[in-house]
């Protein structure tokens, strides 16, 4: 396709959405036994799972997959052709955009695609489950939710645990007031991560060529085409600024989305900061660039959430990694009678002293796949389990975390404390931190901690205002690489 026919394809796509944004959804309901024609986008780990979960749910007929990588889209084909389904595979969104028998997408890309391809997928007039986090940056979030609302599609982001039978039944026990006053929550992603540990990239010495089954131009899209100085391509991206959000914002957008709604789903906090950096990669050849070891405070009124990723073990040279209240990936809700530690399926809430109080259970997320398609197939956005703007809200969790990450300076632990003050429940965070890179043996003269700034943030105008605020917008918005722009007006 040449690039002319694809501003063409664009320009078509936009009139055609704006037309069927003015229909209004009733135009396309569909009856119970109406198939649903999809596609999948990225079809390397995540989105290979995708299309195994999608093509099982009764109704659901695959008719493409899309990924820059040909070996991935190869593989996908021949899964449904082994199946006796015939799918098109395509190396370029914008081609299988064009399909007009495609009703919805789901995507599965690195993240610094996923603000773009749903842009595009709402303007053809296509629905769309996108995995988290919801984008790579505030701004492009924004996009994605004015996007959905002005082509009248129905987006949902992949937080599976939105879908949970658990969580709702426990959080409305808790608002009731059961166990007092809620006092705080907290997020947890205590995971190891990458080849061997840590979180190691590894790099190389000068560019390393690109996979041959590769289009790095579309691979890159709307990220900056920089020289590939990693041994890997896929995965490892999550660790590096220009396509990944670090795993603040890998599994974080999980956890964090289920502080949220524990808190009553709130917009976005006015202050927010971070405390961390990236230890144990001293001697290797790791050209990561996000942490591993990180402490986000969210100043939320009365309650705060605070959350804590740690991507190294419990101890030096241990493979097991350490817990909270035995959560590990997962929630922790307190209150002054007692707290609930939450994870897919539930949990038991406990007193003070350790004592059972009451058990929530249920499914965890399996049913948010099936949700999606039962809202694509009533078209009404209240159908939804996790619509888009509820995503975007806890991306731009970890993406707050994040900037202020990238604005900090290094800094003792005196230096730090000082700046906590007397702030109880970060004071309690950081200490448990310090006690972590302790036991795993990180000289923090060598490796020093990053103290982010507070920043404050106009949740209306979602920018930053005071004090930081030059340096932190810089990283509300990201320069886009011709021609994979998202607009200003979507």
């Amino acid at each position: 396709m040449s690039e002319l026919n694809r501003r063409d394809f664009m320009k078509g796509t936009i009139a055609a959405g704006a037309m069927m944004a003015l229909i209004g959804p009733n135009s396309r309901v569909r009856g119970a036994n109406d198939a649903i024609r999809l596609a999948t986008v990225g079809v390397g780990s995540q989105g290979s799972g995708h299309t195994k979960i999608f093509s099982a749910i009764p109704g659901v007929r695959y008719a493409a997959v899309c990924d820059a990588d040909q070996n991935h889209v190869d593989r996908r084909v021949k899964y449904f052709a082994d199946k006796g389904v015939k799918v098109n595979g395509y190396t370029d969104v914008r081609e299988l955009l064009e399909r007009k028998d495609i009703d919805a997408i789901t995507s599965a890309t690195p993240n610094h695609w996923h603000a773009l391809v749903t842009v595009w997928a709402c303007q053809a007039g296509k629905d769309v489950y996108i995995e988290k986090p919801a984008s790579h940056e505030i701004w492009e979030g924004r996009k994605m939710v004015e996007a959905a609302r002005k082509y009248n599609r129905i987006v949902q982001i992949g937080t599976q645990k939105r879908s949970s039978e658990a969580h709702p039944e426990a959080f409305e026990w808790i608002r009731q007031g059961h166990i007092g006053k809620m006092k705080w929550v907290r997020g947890f992603c205590y995971k190891r991560r990458g080849p061997g540990s840590n979180g190691i990239v590894h790099g190389t010495n000068g560019p390393n060529p690109v996979p041959e089954s590769v289009d790095y131009n579309k691979w890159c899209g709307p990220a900056d085409m920089v020289p590939l100085n990693r041994r890997d391509l896929h995965y490892v991206w999550h660790w590096v600024w220009n396509t990944g959000c670090g795993d603040i914002g890998n599994q974080g957008p999980h956890e964090m989305d289920i502080a949220r709604w524990a808190l009553g789903d709130p917009g976005l906090p006015r202050r927010a900061f971070s405390i961390g950096g990236r230890f144990g990669v001293g001697e290797t050849d790791d050209v990561g660039e996000t942490a591993n070891t990180q402490i986000a405070f969210y100043d939320y009124k009365p309650v705060p959430l605070i959350f804590e990723v740690r991507g190294l073990p419990r101890k030096k040279d241990d493979r097991a990694m350490d817990h909270y209240r035995g959560t590990r990936v997962g929630n922790c809700v307190q209150c002054e009678g007692g707290y609930f530690p939450c994870d897919d399926g539930g949990g038991w809430v406990y007193d003070n002293d350790g004592k059972k109080i009451k058990q929530f259970s249920g499914r965890g997320g399996q049913g948010h796949h099936e949700n999606f398609i039962k809202a694509v197939r009533s078209h009404k956005r209240s159908d939804l389990n996790a619509d888009i703007e509820v995503g975007h809200l806890s991306a731009s969790l970890c993406h707050m975390a994040n900037i202020s990450h990238r604005i900090g300076k290094k800094a003792t632990p005196d230096e730090i404390k000082a700046a906590i003050g007397d702030n109880a429940n970060m004071m309690d965070s950081f200490d448990r931190m310090l006690e972590h890179l302790a036991a795993n043996e990180v000289d923090l003269g060598k490796e020093p901690i990053t103290m982010g700034p507070m920043l404050t943030m106009n949740p209306r105008t979602e920018r930053f205002v005071g004090e930081y605020s030059d340096m932190a917008n810089m990283y509300v918005k990201r320069n886009y690489r011709e021609p994979f722009v998202v607009p200003d007006k979507v």
